[in-house]
């Protein structure tokens, strides 16, 4: 991040925290090269994807555990307008009921989960990074080369990830529900109409449609997230720079106040983001579910 003994500048600081930890597949250290690399793993988003996913099933497990049938308390009655928000907004989109037993819970599972996963971004932004720099260096390595970042959904990997999930979702249902040659025949008839002249046409902005829809759906969880992120760390970096001069005297305090109008507009983004992403999911299963 920086020569030993020396402070990091502002450039350096952000450029450390916008590193991920990045193994190959053999799990040894590696630097991505390009763009796209399959190659590579950005393993802090694994690891914290999987632990808040697991933190999320145990705590809807937990509201199940401990639900009763008499006058619920705060925590049973905040899960239970949480599931009859999704499942109202699942019986909206999704008209088949059969469907609706497998996708509602879904749709549940995603707003919980991408909600967690946003609300890392609440925690201040150099509490876990200097704990595994600290730990890094304890194991004998330079701790100026520890990376991690702590949300996810400010990796496009994991965006993207989860959007080309409901992609593959919904050509799953769209040939279940139409057939498979149901399925071909709206491709290659839809929307211009089924002349064999327009078949191509049709075809390629099917395909469009469908990369379109999924790019989007991804590129706009990661560009609010990425965003809130950088945001966090151009906040903290007012903090510090009382000690690089004295005209900086001030600007802890903007720090502060401008830490915590982030922070309280932030909890609607993160909440704002999971619905909309949920929202869409089921958006684009329902369209599975018509006809064109």
């Amino acid at each position: 991040m920086a020569a030993e003994g020396h402070a990091p500048t502002a450039s350096e600081y952000i450029v450390h925290h916008l590193q991920h930890w990045q193994v190959d597949w053999s799990l040894k250290p590696v630097v991505q090269k390009a763009i796209v690399d399959f190659g590579v793993i950005n393993l802090d988003s694994v690891l914290y994807a999987l632990i808040i996913g697991a933190l999320g099933c145990f705590v809807l497990w937990l509201a199940a555990r401990k639900a009763t049938a008499g006058v619920p308390g705060r925590f049973q009655a905040a899960v239970e307008m949480l599931v009859e928000m999704v499942d109202n907004q699942a019986k909206a989109n999704i008209h088949n009921a059969k469907s609706r037993k497998f996708i509602a819970p879904l749709a549940l599972t995603v707003f919980v989960w991408i909600f967690l996963l946003n609300a890392m971004d609440m925690l201040p932004v150099d509490l876990l990074p200097s704990l595994w720099a600290k730990a890094y260096g304890a194991l004998g390595h330079d701790p100026h080369h520890a990376y991690m970042r702590v949300v996810p959904t400010a990796d496009l990997s994991t965006t993207l990830g989860l959007s080309t999930s409901v992609l593959v979702l919904c050509l799953i249902y769209s040939i279940k529900i139409k057939g498979l040659g149901g399925w071909g025949h709206e491709l290659i008839s839809a929307p211009f109409g089924a002349h064999p002249l327009l078949w191509p046409i049709n075809l390629l902005m099917q395909i469009i449609e469908y990369l379109a829809k999924t790019i989007s759906h991804g590129m706009r969880l990661f560009g609010n997230m990425y965003a809130g992120e950088l945001v966090f760390m151009l906040i903290a970096l007012m903090g510090g720079a009382m000690a690089a001069s004295l005209s900086g005297v001030l600007l802890p305090i903007g720090h502060i106040i401008a830490g915590t109008i982030w922070a309280i507009f932030h909890i609607l983004v993160i909440t704002l983001q999971a619905f909309i992403f949920m929202m869409l999911t089921l958006i684009y299963l329902g369209q599975a579910h018509e006809a064109h």
